[in-house]
């Protein structure tokens, strides 16, 4: 396969892997079938597009293929009445729906139908990242500081209920968008934390997916200015891509916050992050993505490490804790505690933390541990701290950090 048709078959699967699936759902009612159909036109993409010619509008080649894949499916299943009634209503083309939700994007509109709030709220944004961003279970399972076949399982008990609740996949009239708000905002999120810094493999920032998530964010804000959450994610989001660029050098290595060239930071994403946080913190209703967004504003707008606001850090991630309870919250604040106290009063949170097993098996808690007992000078406990570390890192930018950090030590 060629560079250009391999480059065409990615482009296509980032633009209309959703799509596709989501219209496969629609007509057939079945997430397994919608997804292993469009995995086989993908499939058959690769074999054809280098002989055929790559088409005018993959999309729909795409479509019409996972939909023939769907035909043949039910026909060899079919054994009544009624699964010869859902062979004959898909073979006709269905008309296009009138769209009432008011969204202008086709991804972000099936992001809001994915969100559907019979379900749980992490099933909700676990089965939009899988459908919809083409996450793998892996990946957001990470994301979930689960282990996989929690993940997997949660997953099918969603299908599951949706499948034998009859729970319709369509877009949300405009009324009920806000219901299903803060789970889009959670897939959005996460999606952009993928991309920010990815749990596993060679690379540590996959730009597309940070961008398509900011992408999105900015339409979010755009549908519902005052909705102070929605400006407070959207400000978090950019406040945080203003530093890509220096988070890794040449090489790819990592380079940490207090290394990083903070001239090359992007001055005109952290005014416009700035300015929608200020916009969303004066509504006077404070939630975690605000929260979250002060935070990174600090870090953002600190013109060198010295200048960094830790005490005040310390304080919004206590804020952070409140509204969202989470060992990773504590983990955060235990180090921002250690930069305004000193290492041996971030280290006794550290310790709790790992006490409790809330984290066990997340490689930043023993990364941040071997950080602070190396800043304490106590170098054989850091050594197999780092170790431990070294173990559980999913990427490989990461895994080169910790083990230059260990080699320092020797």
């Amino acid at each position: 396969m060629t560079d250009d048709v391999s480059a065409a078959v990615a482009e296509a699967f980032r633009d209309e892997w959703g799509q596709v699936v989501a219209t496969l759902i629609g007509l057939t009612g079945d997430w397994d079938l919608a997804e292993e159909c469009a995995q086989d036109a993908f499939a058959l993409a690769v074999q054809r597009w280098p002989r055929d010619g790559v088409p005018h509008r993959p999309g729909a080649w795409l479509t019409t293929t996972a939909r023939n894949r769907a035909i043949d499916r039910l026909r060899r299943e079919a054994v009544g009445a009624a699964k010869l009634r859902d062979v004959a209503l898909l073979s006709v083309p269905e008309p296009p729906a009138e769209d009432a939700s008011g969204v202008p994007d086709d991804r972000l509109r099936l992001m809001f139908t994915c969100c559907h709030p019979a379900l749980a709220f992490e099933s909700q944004v676990a089965l939009a990242l899988r459908t919809l961003a083409g996450l793998t279970t892996a990946e957001i399972a990470r994301a979930f500081l689960v282990p996989e076949q929690t993940m997997s399982k949660r997953l099918v008990r969603a299908k599951q209920k949706i499948r034998n609740a009859g729970i319709p996949y369509r877009v949300p009239p405009a009324h009920l968008l806000p219901e299903r708000t803060q789970a889009v905002l959670g897939v959005l999120y996460l999606l952009f934390n993928e991309g920010y810094t990815a749990s596993a493999g060679a690379d540590l920032i996959r730009q597309s997916l940070s961008g398509e998530a900011i992408r999105l964010a900015r339409i979010v804000a755009a549908l519902m200015p005052d909705d102070p959450e929605v400006g407070g994610l959207l400000a978090l989001l950019l406040l945080h891509d203003a530093r890509r660029a220096t988070r890794v050098d040449e090489a790819g290595d990592l380079i940490t916050l207090e290394d990083q060239d903070r001239t090359r930071w992007d001055a005109a994403e952290i005014a416009a992050g700035v300015e929608v946080l200020d916009q969303a913190l004066r509504r006077g209703r404070p939630g975690p993505y605000q929260a979250q967004a002060a935070i990174a504003a600090c870090h953002a707008t600190a013109t060198a490490p010295a200048d960094t606001d830790w005490p005040q850090i310390a304080a919004l991630y206590g804020q952070l804790a409140q509204f969202v309870p989470s060992p990773v919250v504590e983990l955060n604040r235990a180090v921002a505690v250690a930069m305004a106290d000193g290492p041996a009063a971030g280290l006794a949170l550290v310790e709790k933390l790992a006490a409790s097993g809330d984290l066990a098996g997340y490689h930043l808690l023993p990364a941040t541990r071997a950080d602070l007992l190396r800043r304490l000078g106590r170098t054989f406990e850091a050594a197999e701290a780092y170790r431990a570390a070294l173990d559980l890192v999913g990427t490989e930018t990461e895994r080169r950090y910790l083990a230059r950090r260990l080699a320092e030590l020797s």
